[in-house]
């Protein structure tokens, strides 16, 4: 791993600290609700993405459309029969991870898991009075957000050299199976656990559950929970800094905004240091995106949420690695759905 930082990592930590800002200080200032999303997608859409062109536009357009459309019909229609919506859940989550393991369309197939488990986790709860219409909007509205916040920030910190394309992985239809069969199984379990449960509280476990999926493996898997949890606990203690500096301006945005500013960029450089894919530093980003958008507010400061947030984090990422590796062995059992990593 490189230790220099090229003109570029500068470029897109520059374009990932504004991005993230941006996003919280205008769901913030106009009161829009649901600003998880807002501080959310610009971290997601200019750290995971180095560039911006039409394919990775046109999959994060589709990512919007998607996720709002199925949480609309399957509650719409199915609401009031539980038994029916993990089927048609798990159904969903397939074609998601199909997406990913083929890998022309990943970033839809990213994009569309981490929309949708949001959404899903919010809109089960809706007899606590979330309004499923009202959290759908605010998705759509803070994805098209993202979008123009992204094109703004690169144009005014644009790369100064041209990127090389990232290698595509070949992969057998074996290992593919492999990868939907043991993603799709952790994701609808995670999804049925924090339901049964009643956890509406814990929707950074959830998402933890989630993204440490993005590998796609075992292998890949427990890598990811290790950087995930850490990451999770180094941004838990950044934002818990923070809030004791900020103290009773915290709910002041201008403060408020520029200790994102500053947290997001100084952890950005970790982020693009380390390739730029869901490592460490991403684990990090996230906690700050889902902290300040979420439990920010003039009426509630954001200590309590962040020791909360990393117990529960920690126990969904250990439960979910024991699951993963269960069903990996079972799966590498058969040659129709071994892996080619053989772990």
């Amino acid at each position: 791993m490189e230790s220099q930082l090229s003109k570029n990592d500068v470029q897109q930590m520059l374009r990932i600290a504004s991005g993230a800002t941006l996003g919280f200080a205008i769901s913030k200032a106009l009161d829009w609700p649901n600003p998880i999303f807002f501080t959310l997608y610009p971290i997601l859409l200019l750290g995971l993405v180095a560039v911006l062109n039409g394919h990775i536009v046109r999959q994060f357009l589709a990512a919007t459309i998607f996720p709002a459309a199925t949480v609309l019909v399957i509650y719409g229609l199915f609401g009031s029969h539980p038994l029916l919506i993990t089927p048609l859940i798990a159904a969903t989550f397939a074609f998601l991870f199909w997406q990913m393991s083929k890998g022309t369309l990943y970033l839809f197939g990213a994009f569309s898991l981490v929309g949708l488990s949001l959404q899903l986790h919010f809109a089960s709860y809706s007899s606590d009075g979330i309004d499923i219409y009202a959290l759908v909007i605010s998705n759509i509205g803070a994805i098209l957000l993202a979008l123009i916040i992204a094109f703004a920030l690169h144009i005014v910190f644009p790369d100064e050299a041209p990127r090389t394309p990232m290698p595509k992985a070949t992969k057998d239809k074996a290992s593919i199976r492999h990868e939907v069969i043991l993603c799709t199984t952790v994701a609808t379990l995670s999804f049925a656990a924090f339901q049964t449960f009643d956890l509406v509280d814990s929707i950074s476990a959830q998402a933890a559950s989630i993204l440490i999926l993005f590998p796609l493996c075992w292998k890949g898997a427990t890598m990811s929970g290790w950087q995930r949890a850490l990451g999770t606990l180094i941004g838990c203690n950044l934002a818990l800094l923070a809030q004791l500096i900020l103290l009773n301006y915290s709910d002041t945005l201008f403060f408020a905004s520029f200790s994102l500013w500053i947290l997001v960029f100084f952890i950005s450089r970790q982020h693009v240091l380390g390739g730029g894919g869901a490592g460490t530093g991403f684990g990090v980003l996230t906690t700050f995106g889902i902290l300040y958008g979420q439990s920010l507010s003039p009426q509630q400061d954001i200590i309590y949420s962040a020791l909360y947030r990393f117990s529960s984090v920690v126990v969904a990422i250990a439960l979910s690695l024991c699951v993963i590796y269960v069903v990996h062995r079972a799966l590498n059992a058969y040659q129709a759905t071994r892996h080619h990593t053989f772990y």
